[in-house]
């Protein structure tokens, strides 16, 4: 008779997962600042593309705001800051 050993591996495995809030960063439309002006914010504070500029540029302008980067609140907390600083009206929600 041959007879194997039957092991158990019935043990508890611990998963251990970071979980990052994402936030968006939402840039809104007004009455004073340029498309130009915009763009140029958005390329030099979000690292967006021309192309990707102008359009979130142009969905602020026709619906009134736009999401213009998701992430860590941590991460767009200081882009928030920067695009206020150019007098653009933004939120992280």
């Amino acid at each position: 008779m041959d007879t194997k050993p039957q092991i158990d591996y019935n043990e508890d495995v611990l998963l251990l997962e970071e979980t990052i809030d994402v936030r968006d960063l939402i840039v809104y439309n007004d009455d004073v600042n340029t498309f130009d002006h915009v763009i140029k914010t958005l390329i030099d504070v979000c690292g967006h593309e021309p192309e990707q500029a102008e359009q979130c540029t142009l969905l602020i302008h026709y619906k009134g705001q736009c999401t213009v980067k998701h992430g860590a609140y941590d991460e767009l907390a200081g882009m928030c800051t920067a695009i206020h600083d150019r007098g653009i009206s933004a939120d992280i929600l």
